[in-house]
């Protein structure tokens, strides 16, 4: 019933964070080693939802909409909600203005304190999108707002029942993992985007191609995602090969948590651990080219 084998893998780890969400509760709490890998699934809970979102997981519409059941509760908000914020929007406007999710709003710059409030900020401005979205669909096809509605329903009804039963694991088990999941993705789309060009062909986005992708179903090879957003993520690895030649060698990151500690600690005492700005550089020649092309005008007027 699955429509590509790989997501084998995928059940794999929901199977996981189900069963450690279970086991936290109902026996050892909070241990370190457990919570860490628990936290960790809840990231790729984030990475699941997006790809499920893109390429549906099954072939029947029901277990479809089991799948998105079970990810809005550990992904902590109506998964349906990436349709219009990143399908329909982000995937059009590739971090160009429109975007809800632009990485540039309200600074230009690339450090500690834009990546930190990058999802807050973000998760803000997408909310008109959700609600134009749930509008447009009540007016034209109430099935899909009823089962829309329904993710909001049970994502609230598990909180709720949790909170009551227990409070303070509800906190632990089930608020945490929700919102490190919901930040997390949001952290991912920043700096696979902030300081790329996105006006160009093949440098829009920042690729890191080491083995996180192998744990996060090669969610670091952003470019050929945009270039193909309905290739399975499975299938994306001998896709981006293709295509890596043409993507400038700045944008080609081997390690994740590498780029992160360069740019945003050592780049606190070195401005050459930063990232240079592909975008401002793009503006800033085209403004000089657009200075040059008055001067030659100017010049070409008879005295």
């Amino acid at each position: 019933m699955l429509r590509y084998k790989a997501d084998i893998k995928t059940l794999i780890y929901m199977a996981l964070t189900t069963g450690l969400f279970i086991l936290q509760w109902t026996s050892i709490g909070v241990h370190w080693l457990t919570y860490t890998i628990y936290l960790f699934l809840s990231v790729s809970v984030a990475v699941i939802t997006h790809n499920h979102n893109h390429v549906r997981m099954w072939k029947s519409d029901f277990m479809n909409t089991l799948q998105d059941w079970w990810l809005t509760v550990f992904y902590g908000f109506p998964v349906f909600a990436w349709i219009p914020t990143h399908n329909k929007n982000h995937h059009k406007m590739n971090n160009r203005l429109g975007d809800y999710t632009i990485t540039y709003r309200f600074s230009e710059k690339n450090n500690l304190v834009t990546l930190l409030t990058y999802p807050t900020i973000s998760g803000y401005y997408q909310q008109k999108a959700i609600k134009e979205y749930l509008k447009a669909m009540y007016n034209s096809k109430k099935g899909r707002f009823f089962l829309s509605m329904a993710q909001y329903a049970v994502l609230v009804v598990w909180i709720a029942a949790f909170l009551f039963i227990d409070w303070q694991k509800a906190i632990w088990f089930v608020i945490i993992p929700q919102q490190v999941s919901l930040f997390s993705v949001l952290i991912f789309n920043y700096v696979q985007h902030v300081h790329a060009n996105e006006e160009s062909e093949w440098n829009h986005s920042r690729n890191f191609t080491g083995h996180l992708n192998f744990m996060l179903f090669n969610n670091g090879l952003h470019t050929i995602h945009h270039e193909t957003a309905g290739l399975h993520w499975s299938q994306v690895p001998e896709e981006h090969k293709k295509i890596e030649k043409n993507i400038d060698s700045s944008l080609l990151e081997r390690s994740f948590w590498w780029y992160i500690f360069r740019n945003y600690v050592l780049g606190l005492f070195n401005n050459k651990f930063k990232t240079d700005s592909m975008r401002l550089r793009r503006i800033e020649a085209e403004r000089r080219a657009a200075k040059m092309q008055e001067i030659q005008e100017q010049e070409a007027v008879p005295a």
